[in-house]
């Protein structure tokens, strides 16, 4: 359909031959016809005509083609960390000098101690540079020895979490007062990833996990974990960094124009993160002091070596070139990690579960254990097993049969248990004490249990789901009470998105040599119970 205005000019244009006037105003520019001969005007006029016609055909064209996008959202984030150097104050403060002259929204992950090392220094301009976007939590000290991994490496889960709130809390509430507001998100220092941070963090009121890493990760997507938001492994944006000597800015926008192209179609998300420093040293700050596990005294910290002044503008020039050409992209949509929420909202959560969906749920219950997707929403498998727990209770307890409220993801177990070799039957008796007996560690404990006991008989709690989901559909299509229960050997299938322990996972240059941590990657898979894809709101 043409636009209005331009087919107020086709007229008026048209007008001109009709009333062949010498002089003719459209719009707010005036056409002087009286040099020519009437042949000559009726020419330009159809040449004119022609060529408004063909750029009214390729503009609808090119709606049509972009009515048929979606958002790619761009999540654009600075771990702000290096509290040794002094010039990467300024360097900070530069970067958000650029953004503010491309319009665009970004994410400042800052170091506690690197907030508190600006205060000491007087930059209060820089602390309210960084303060007119959103803030991020990016550990305490960050490189300083124990790091997040080292000290979760021997911890189990409650203990761990105890600990990181013990050790990143001060970091944390140091930054609220500095900037006069809780940062918004968190993710780990360099590659000390840990499970245990999550539940200790969904207790700070942080929601978001943002960061990159190969610890866990579901097809390059934004995924929830660990009752958390994660924008983390994310495949689109990994191919943006800058190479040795940030020589391939116009390959990184390549990169770009080919992830936008994948991700307009139904939607998707664009991870991009550079870190202040990088643009001013040639060495990273805690390469240069902290390698190793290497932890001398403040007194004996060294600065890096800095780049020189044409590297540094060269440097800065990719990110705004960079910047100014994804911003360029009809449907982008710049996003901090706080707005990421509302992109990707939880919909299971607070939704009321009717018979009929419960039934279904059930019914796509197997013995692998994973999430499931449901049009709109996801469920994990913790949260589907809260589900039917509260239902077959509830029919035990004998309460009229009514929608239930999902009002949170319960963690993972904290210890696994053996496969069952073969079916495990039990009495109807047993099973209705065992489901009560459930109820029960939920609410105290909002985990999975280790273990479902049967009486004297522990049941891994894969086949304590899938016979949940047995007797869900059993309770709904016959109305009856079952004899017995049988439970099935089953496993959590959903804990291959999350990486087996490997040296490749702990190689970071901060690391002591030689380090390790398979318990904390086992205590990672459980709490794959947890995970499920997040979800564009309006999309897939």
């Amino acid at each position: 359909m043409l636009d209005q205005s331009r087919c107020d000019l086709l007229t008026q244009f048209t007008q001109i031959a009709a009333w062949g006037e010498n002089i003719q105003r459209v719009s707010n520019f005036e056409f002087r016809f009286s040099t020519f001969d009437s042949s000559r005007r009726r020419r330009i006029v159809q040449w004119v005509l022609l060529a408004l016609l063909v750029s009214v055909g390729c503009g609808n064209i090119w709606a049509a083609g972009r009515a048929t996008e979606s958002a790619v959202y761009v999540v654009l984030w600075f771990d702000t960390e290096d509290y040794i150097l002094p010039q990467s104050d300024d360097a900070a403060k530069r970067i958000t000098e650029i953004l503010a002259r491309e319009g665009v929204r970004a994410t400042f992950k800052v170091v506690g101690e690197k907030g508190r090392t600006l205060e000491r220094r007087g930059r209060r301009d820089v602390i309210e540079a960084l303060g007119r976007y959103e803030i991020g939590f990016h550990a305490n000290t960050h490189s300083q020895h124990p790091t997040p991994a080292e000290y979760e490496s021997k911890l189990d889960w409650e203990q761990g979490a105890a600990e990181f709130t013990r050790r990143e809390r001060p970091g944390f509430e140091d930054l609220r007062r500095i900037f006069g507001k809780a940062p918004t998100c968190y993710g780990q220092p360099g590659s000390s990833w840990a499970p245990q941070a999550f539940p200790a963090l969904k207790s700070w009121g942080v929601r978001v996990y943002l960061d990159d890493g190969p610890h866990v990760g579901l097809d390059g997507k934004p995924f929830w974990y660990g009752g958390l938001l994660n924008i983390f492994n994310i495949k689109a944006g990994s191919d943006l960094r800058p190479n040795e000597d940030w020589s391939n800015v116009d390959q990184a926008k390549a990169n770009f124009r080919a992830s936008y192209d994948e991700l307009s179609p139904s939607g998707g998300v664009v991870s991009i993160y550079f870190h202040p420093c990088e643009f001013i040293h040639r060495e990273f700050w805690d390469g240069v002091n902290f390698a190793h596990g290497a932890n001398p005294p403040r007194d004996d910290w060294q600065k890096p070596p800095m780049k020189d002044p044409a590297q540094i503008e060269r440097d800065f020039n990719y990110l705004e070139n960079l910047v100014h050409y994804v911003k360029s992209f009809p449907n982008v949509r710049f996003i901090t990690a706080s707005e990421a929420l509302g992109v990707m909202p939880d919909r299971a959560q607070g939704r009321q579960f009717s018979t009929a969906e419960l039934r279904e749920i059930a019914g796509q219950a197997t013995s692998d254990v994973s999430f499931q997707v449901r049009g709109e929403y996801a469920l994990s498998a913790s949260e589907q097993f809260a589900l039917l727990n509260e239902y077959v209770v509830r029919t035990v307890r004998k309460q009229p049969a009514q929608p239930i409220l999902l009002s949170g993801t319960p963690y993972g177990p904290d210890l696994a248990a053996p496969e069952l070799a073969n079916d495990m039957n039990v009495s109807w008796s047993q099973f209705s004490r065992t489901v009560q007996d459930v109820a029960g560690f939920l609410e105290k404990n909002d985990q999975i249990p280790s273990v479902v006991w049967m009486g004297s008989k522990p049941v891994p709690p894969e086949s304590y789901l899938v016979a949940l989901a047995r007797t869900t559909r059993a309770l709904l299509e016959t109305h009856t009470l079952p004899n017995y229960v049988t439970l099935p050997p089953a496993r959590l299938a959903a804990a291959r998105f999350v990486a087996d322990d490997s040296p490749k996972l702990w190689d970071w240059v901060i690391f002591p040599e030689g380090f390790d941590a398979p318990q904390l990657m086992a205590l990672a898979k459980l709490q794959a119970w947890t995970l499920k894809p997040a979800l564009l709101e309006g999309g897939s």
